[in-house]
């Protein structure tokens, strides 16, 4: 295998390594219930994203489906 012909500096190793560091998260506050949320992400607590109540309409969504299917299997 290839060796390198000379060593690394460190300074060469840590600007490599510079893009690793850890990074603060960023948090903004949800416009409905106020609590602190990743940004574009619906709120934990309350399901509401970008104007809408994202978790009630996936709920209604999959009682819509859950219906079709039981009308289905009554058929």
């Amino acid at each position: 295998m290839a060796e390198p012909k000379k060593r690394l500096t460190s300074h060469r190793s840590g600007n490599r390594r510079s893009h690793l560091a850890l990074k603060t998260v960023t948090l903004s506050n949800c416009p409905k219930c106020k609590m602190k949320i990743k940004p574009h992400f619906v709120c934990a607590n309350c399901g509401y994203y970008n104007g809408t109540d994202v978790l009630t309409l996936e709920k209604k969504e999959r009682e819509k489906a859950e219906r079709k299917k039981a009308k289905e299997t009554n058929e």
